[in-house]
């Protein structure tokens, strides 16, 4: 029913989008920096069991008495209806799946708790004997249980069949042919690739995904438009085609980093992505000298509030619709979704993106603002160790250090590398295609026998040096250097 409603309506993902919303930043980051991209997983399990745990403590009470039990089911429907309510683009229609699904539940949780207690006595203490139609009464309760369950998998199934959102965005993607860049990025450049196992480009199914939405939106290109407004002089209304060939479209080789990423964390990716540039988009539209900011918005109703220096200003910063040779994944913000060098994410990386407010930060405030996170969020100087891995067992004799070192949109100029807090070494340095990608670094280490202590940091183009001032995640992202414990055997 709810894929036939329509996004907000289903009662599981209101709740689950609710705790998302209400989290507090510190429940954020560790669900974040713990799980990763299966933060979502995590919270679907989690609610999961508790619903589990307190439907069978609600069961267990109505077949004592059945009032006290409907209470607990009662409140649950409550608490999804005022989820449901307070989504993103509320309508009192997205309450239709709720209400269908509690009448059929709460019948089905009668006849299920009556059936329970036929041949039990009225306060539901045990009989000395349980009497032949108890038990035959419990085979119908099995039977019935049973029922209840294949019938309400059966209908999810059927939902989505008659949805066809899915079927439609699937084949939407499949049958897309990205138009072609008016430049070429190249391949890899020789000598990129320092890190034994680390591709310098990051494969899209490897590439990190953080974001709020609890299932993946599924748009067809051919339904997507994005508007652009507020401080301009025309108001601009792009649909795919319009997007495409209105505007240039460019590559551009672009690593992109999560605000939550920790010290030596692995939320960060290189990619080439292809689109049109933001700054061509936004002088179309014309933009008022008063205004400071773009909020963009998502399909499911998420928001970020990026500088407009950073668009108009930057070459780089696009609407990106192609990422590494294909058209974006799902789960990457198919159709369209903004790339920005130089910014966390989570104020520059609108995914499924399908409107763009050109504002002012005085006027308007994104999704993580009020939960604690600056407004603008530069990508700090960052560096990790990716060889050797903490821990690790190693010979003595010529070790290889190596890992990636970022600043996407200055660059990294250098890398040095200290052992057990001595002098710091210059490492050599991958080649790269220019200042918005990482850049991997490669030292050789004369290792000798016993446990050591390694650290890296990097210089950026502007000759700023890593600090070593340890910073958590909020408000605008980790800082430190990274180390590994290791220890090298005796010869």
């Amino acid at each position: 029913m709810s894929v036939l409603v329509g996004r907000g309506s289903d009662p599981f993902l209101a709740v689950g989008d609710t705790v998302v919303r209400f989290s507090p930043k510190e429940l954020t980051s560790f669900a974040i920096e713990t799980f990763g991209s299966y933060d979502k997983l995590v919270l679907f399990v989690g609610i999961g069991v508790v619903l589990a745990l307190v439907a069978a403590a609600a069961g267990t009470i109505a077949t004592r008495r059945l009032g006290p039990g409907l209470t607990i089911p009662v409140l649950l429907v409550l608490a999804a209806g005022a989820a449901v309510l307070t989504s993103p683009g509320a309508t009192a229609l997205k309450l239709v799946p709720l209400v269908v699904g509690t009448v059929v539940g709460a019948t089905a949780f009668v006849v299920l708790v009556r059936l329970a207690r036929v041949g039990k006595p009225a306060d539901g203490s045990p009989t000395e004997q349980e009497p032949r139609p108890a038990r035959a009464s419990r085979r119908l309760f099995l039977a019935a249980a049973g029922a209840t369950a294949v019938g309400a998998a059966a209908l999810a199934g059927v939902g989505r069949v008659l949805g066809g959102t899915l079927r439609d965005a699937t084949a939407s993607r499949d049958g897309l042919a990205l138009p072609a860049a008016t430049n070429a990025v190249p391949e890899t450049p020789t000598g990129a690739q320092l890190v034994e196992g680390g591709p310098f480009r990051t494969a899209n199914a490897d590439f990190y995904r953080v974001d709020t939405a609890l299932t993946v939106p599924q748009i067809p290109a051919e339904g997507w438009t994005v508007r652009v407004h507020g401080l301009v002089d025309n108001t601009l209304e792009l649909d795919w085609n319009g997007l495409t060939s209105r505007f240039e479209v460019v590559d551009r080789e672009i690593t992109m980093v999560c605000v939550s990423n920790p010290v030596g964390g692995e939320l960060a990716g290189n990619a080439v992505w292809r689109g049109v540039r933001l700054a061509d988009v936004l002088t179309e539209a014309g933009v008022d000298p008063s205004a400071d900011m773009v909020l963009s918005t998502s399909v499911d109703g998420w928001t970020a509030s990026t500088p407009l220096a950073a668009l108009l200003d930057s070459d780089d910063a696009m609407l990106a619709f192609g990422m590494n040779g294909e058209p974006l994944p799902f789960e990457h913000g198919f159709p369209v979704r903004m790339v920005v060098p130089g910014l966390y994410g989570y104020v520059s990386a609108t995914k499924w993106v399908t409107d763009l407010k050109v504002t002012r930060f005085a006027d308007d405030e994104a999704y993580w603002t009020p939960r604690g996170y600056a407004a603008e969020a530069p990508v700090k100087t960052a560096s990790r160790i990716e060889v050797p891995e903490s821990f690790a067992q190693l010979p003595a004799g010529t070790v290889v250090v190596a890992g990636t070192a970022w600043h996407p949109g200055l660059g990294i100029d250098a890398v040095e590398v200290r052992v057990d807090g001595g002098d710091w070494q210059p490492a050599d340095l991958g080649e790269v295609g220019g200042p918005t990608t990482w850049r991997q670094w490669r030292w050789e280490w004369a290792a000798e026998p016993g446990q050591h202590t390694v650290e890296v940091r990097a210089t950026d183009a502007d000759g700023g040096i890593q600090t070593d001032e340890r910073a958590e995640i909020a408000p605008d992202g980790s800082t430190g250097w990274h180390s590994v414990v290791v220890t090298v055997a005796e010869t």
